[in-house]
């Protein structure tokens, strides 16, 4: 909203309308070579000697590196192959961790684990656990921004996701992109991607652009913006849970973030909210009825005391979020009081 020119975008009825551009590709290089400057500016990415992929968010782009990855394992092996992640894990099958010492001794295993890092929806930075001769592996980087996690290093895999949701907020304009160093993977990817839906739509890549570019020309706005909002509501849901016995927050420890030169703690897109006593077994329902809207710790593969609380919300829920929690803690039996 502050920078409401620079951002916007009008599009004149007559243009892009063929499927490719000028060089007959799907894949603007002008937002290409935007991405690039804009992994270079923030440190979080190498992005020399690989190649770029787009999709419709990045749901479609670790479906393409699944298919394809899949098929590099299955022409070694006619086993299945399973796509696997630690737990809590965001909509993937299975726990990385049963799977690790499997796939280390039996050569038949395939597997492909998608690392989610910084994690949903815990926010901890992890690497891969499996390891063998037919496991592959796709990095989720949706969260690796200066607004959600220390930056501590370039994420420097094989095969790397980004979405647009997750830097600028604009969801629904479904942009993602992965960052891939093997060539065949890449083309293979590129050719799924034109069978499955011919290639990301050219309004999408214009507006994508368009915030990319205003991004860039701001310097460090959007992330000092970004991270001071995710900042201040750690703080506020942190105080008003430190005097509760009932209910805990995830444990990251601080470190050293080379975008904003300082060691500081993570400020991720959800907490990682634990019921502390035996008989919140079911602690989506004991939020639930303080009208406090949660995801259940079974969808991420957890046990159901624990649940998923959105911090990427507006404002205004946000604070009002506060005000319901600061009632449920309040009415607890021995609630340390401020």
């Amino acid at each position: 909203m502050q920078h409401s020119a620079s951002s916007a975008l009008v599009v004149s009825g007559w243009h892009r309308m063929s499927y490719s551009f000028n060089d007959n590709t799907l894949i603007s290089q002008h937002l290409e070579s935007l991405i690039r400057k804009l992994h270079a500016f923030v440190g979080n990415a190498v992005t020399q000697d690989r190649n770029i992929v787009f999709g419709a968010g990045s749901t479609q782009v670790l479906s393409a590196a699944a298919y394809v990855l899949s098929l590099a394992n299955s022409s070694s092996s006619h086993s299945p192959t399973r796509v696997v992640a630690s737990v809590p894990y965001y909509a993937y099958e299975g726990d990385a961790h049963t799977w690790r010492n499997r796939s280390e001794s039996d050569a038949s295993t395939n597997v492909i684990e998608f690392v989610t890092s910084p994690n949903n929806p815990n926010g901890l930075l992890y690497k891969a656990v499996p390891h063998g001769p037919n496991v592959k592996t796709a990095y989720d980087r949706a969260y690796y921004w200066p607004h959600f996690t220390p930056i501590p290093a370039p994420a420097d895999e094989d095969l790397m996701v980004f979405t647009l949701s997750k830097l600028t907020g604009h969801a629904g304009s479904r942009f993602g992109w992965a960052v891939v160093k093997d060539e065949t993977v890449f083309n293979k990817m590129v050719l799924h991607m034109q069978v499955n839906s011919i290639g990301v739509s050219k309004d999408t890549q214009l507006r994508a652009f368009k915030l990319l570019k205003a991004i860039l020309e701001e310097g460090t706005q959007i992330f000092d913006f970004a991270y001071q909002t995710m900042k201040s509501k750690w703080e506020r849901l942190a105080t008003t849970l430190s005097l509760s016995n009932r209910f805990s927050l995830q444990k990251i420890n601080p470190q050293y973030c080379f975008f904003y030169n300082k060691v500081r703690e993570s400020s991720p897109a959800y907490a990682w909210v634990k019921c502390e006593k035996e008989e919140d077994k079911d602690c989506y329902a004991v939020l639930k009825a303080a009208n406090i809207i949660v995801r259940k710790g079974n969808v991420f593969g957890s046990e159901d005391n624990y649940v998923r609380l959105s911090l990427v919300r507006s404002q205004d829920d946000f604070d009002i979020l506060i005000q319901r929690l600061q009632k449920l803690v309040s009415e607890e039996d021995g609630a340390i009081s401020m």
